[in-house]
């Protein structure tokens, strides 16, 4: 049973399975005291009756514990046989639980209940920890209380040299960190509140300095022992166009970036950089600089993205700026035509192709590179590791990686679940941009929003409709699309203004047809669900409507956002939400009016919704601890970082004798993490 429900397989993962609270059993309040503000509460009484409720398909079992001041209520709804058989009416019991109210009288669901003797509540406090348990363990006896007679066992049957050290002893000495051995059995069972905040302190800095060795370790390894190709000079095309077709002076955050890169590639290891940069930031440009240096150096390179619409979108714009550049550049898809796909094959197998740019139809054994030197892959985390792998199995030395993103990482983040990475952020907005003017506007100021997208397009703009995509009831969301598609028409009527409709039913051909109308001016409208998330660039497009923006999250509103304010005239994204938004869904909306950094508002929607929700995080080892948050642990999480990189800067084999403890450690758990790498 511990092993289905908890996951508990072995004396170590009894040990690690922590308390989430303790309680003092010496304190015994009054049923009287209980109030909707209270939420776990122990109280000692008298089981006055036990009655079974309900009919056979919804059976529960209500008690009554009556004390000097009142009566609270007590049900079961499982394992009611068992409670029945075990529970004498007419006893003492010190009763433990979640207090809620039923029909306005207080209640505990199924609580924890023992005999009560007077001397329970004598004597100088005792913290009982209170362990996660599930109701199905609950039906089986197994609560949380004989969960740590469990682990009171174990303890005590353990001696310290059985828990071994696997933070070396000088770094516990100068953090005056607790021992392992004693942190266990103080997070457990502490003397008092201050004993198990340093014992929680000593375990959490454990699980960051250990994920925090191992990314490192990862990265600090690939920069001495990974070869990669060598881009040794800056040459003619690359200066070509940096002198004549640049289209504006790069920013100090651009520059800094492509420095980096050309350190990188210089050195004769593979780099592997994950590019960051708020949307608008101009990546597209650092990307195609590198290509360049690549190309001057004899190399191909693929650029792959995970939709059609947005390979279509980066191949219009580098073909754009390199069409005065002796350079060809190819397009590969699933949708290539035969003729076409045969004649990329080829040139890319010769070398007459310089630059692809392409889908996951990038990665088919079929294609094949005369000396592919730089990968780039746009939006990563829609691509799983064994489709990146098989790009870099394309070249016998592992091509350059440049992974990029237009989803703000906050640093917290980028410290653990992309930590074996080197990474670049770009903060800082091209000339000629202006940031998007950000209004909440409520259902019932539709009338005046409608008339404002119109002053906007009589001044020969263009605007988006958003509707929200709801997966789990696409049929529901497509209806609700058409009602909203019905009703911007009945707004927007024709001849007057033309309206385009994008959603993921449409045939591919149908949506980038629609898609291609709105880019090209011969719609004013373009309605559309998050489809158009990422890659639609129409820079005549000023303002977008969100529809029901309290349904999504706070880097989906900030990507949509990023599709406006792409031209140089000032830009407008209006957040419609109904009266009855949720109070997360209003501080999401008032992030969003408040500022456009996007790094800000991924250290909000991490607050907010916890790395496990964010997407683009890798499923990796790196996030899964027991104990420690990125969110809440943030100086830790630091301290975690320095500790471990000036461990490793002093012995990157870890094999001082001093740092042997954690070497043995590292070995015992290789395999038991999901670490994933880029490359």
């Amino acid at each position: 049973m511990l092993k289905e429900e908890l996951a508990i397989f072995t004396f170590g993962d009894l040990l690690e399975h922590f308390p989430n609270r303790h309680i003092d059993k010496t304190k015994v309040s009054k049923i009287k005291e209980i109030s909707p503000q209270s939420e776990f509460i122990q109280v000692a009484g008298t089981l006055m009756n036990l009655e079974l409720a309900g009919d056979k398909r919804a059976k529960r079992l209500v008690g009554q514990l009556k004390d000097s001041s009142g009566v609270l209520e007590l049900a079961w709804f499982q394992g009611v046989n068992w409670v029945q058989k075990n529970l004498q009416p007419g006893t003492q019991y010190l009763v433990f639980g979640r207090t809620g109210f039923y029909n306005g009288r207080p209640q505990i669901i199924h609580p924890e209940m023992e005999i009560y003797t007077p001397a329970m509540s004598e004597g100088k406090p005792f913290l009982e920890p209170v362990y996660p348990a599930t109701e199905k363990l609950k039906a089986r006896g197994l609560n949380g209380r004989q969960i740590g007679k469990l682990t009171t066992v174990l303890l005590s049957s353990l001696q310290r040299k059985d828990i071994e050290e696997n933070i070396p002893a000088y770094i516990c000495e100068r953090l005056g960190l607790m021992n392992r051995y004693d942190a266990f059995c103080a997070i457990h069972f502490p003397q008092g509140p201050e004993e198990y905040d340093k014992a929680v302190k000593r375990l959490k800095f454990e699980e960051l300095f250990i994920a925090q060795v191992r990314v490192n370790l990862i990265r600090l390894q690939r920069h001495k022992v990974s070869k990669g190709v060598l881009f040794e000079k800056v040459g003619d095309l690359f200066n070509t166009f940096y002198s004549k077709y640049l289209p504006f002076e790069l920013t100090g955050a651009q520059k800094r970036v492509l420095k980096e890169i050309r350190t990188d590639t210089a050195r004769g290891h593979q780099m592997n950089r994950l590019l960051q940069g708020d949307v608008g930031s101009g990546k597209t440009i650092v990307a195609l600089l590198s290509m360049l240096l690549a190309a001057d150096n004899g190399y191909q390179s693929c650029m792959m993205a995970p939709t059609e619409i947005l390979a279509q979108q980066h191949f219009n714009s580098l073909g754009r700026l390199l069409k005065e550049m002796p350079l060809e550049i190819a397009m590969l898809t699933g949708s290539t035509k035969a003729k076409a796909r045969k004649k990329i094959l080829e040139g890319l197998l010769d070398g007459s192709i310089k630059i692809v740019v392409g889908t996951h139809a990038i990665i088919e054994d079929a294609v094949q590179f005369k000396n592919l030197g730089l990968a780039i892959v746009d939006e990563q985390h829609r691509f799983g590791v064994e489709q990146r792998a098989r790009l870099w199995q394309k070249a016998p030395l592992p091509p350059h990686v440049l992974v990029m993103t237009a989803t703000p990482i906050p640093r917290t983040l980028a410290m653990t679940a992309y930590g074996d990475l080197d990474y670049s952020i770009m903060d800082e907005l091209p000339p000629g941009r202006h940031p998007v003017t950000t209004v909440h506007r409520y259902e019932n100021a539709r009338a005046s929003v409608m008339d404002f997208v119109k002053t906007e397009i009589a001044k020969g703009r263009q605007a988006y409709y958003i509707y929200p995509l709801i997966e789990e009831s696409e049929k529901m969301s497509y209806e609700d699309l058409m009602q909203g598609y019905e009703q911007v028409k009945s707004f927007f009527p024709e001849p007057k203004y033309s309206i385009s409709m994008v959603h993921g039913r449409q045939p591919a051909e149908q949506k980038d047809v629609n898609m291609q109308r709105f880019v090209s001016g011969d719609t004013q409208i373009m309605v559309s669900t998050t489809v158009i998330e990422v890659g639609v660039d129409v820079p005549n497009a000023s303002v977008m409507v969100i529809e029901s923006a309290e349904k999504f999250g706070l880097s989906q509103l900030h990507q949509l956002r990023g599709r406006v304010g792409r031209g140089g005239e000032k830009s407008f994204c209006i957040l419609l939400t109904g009266r009855s938004a949720s109070v997360d869904a209003r501080e999401r909306i008032n992030i969003m009016c408040a500022t456009n950094n996007g790094f800000l508002i991924a250290e909000k929607d991490l607050e907010l919704r916890g790395p496990g929700d964010i997407e683009g995080t890798r499923q990796s080892g790196a996030l899964n601890f027991k104990l420690a948050s990125i969110v809440n642990d943030k100086q830790l999480l630091e301290l975690a970082r320095y500790e471990a990189e000036q461990l490793l800067e002093e012995d990157i084999e870890i094999n001082m004798a001093k740092n042997l403890q954690l070497r043995k450690f590292l070995a015992s758990q290789k395999g038991k993490t999901g670490w994933s790498r880029i490359s």
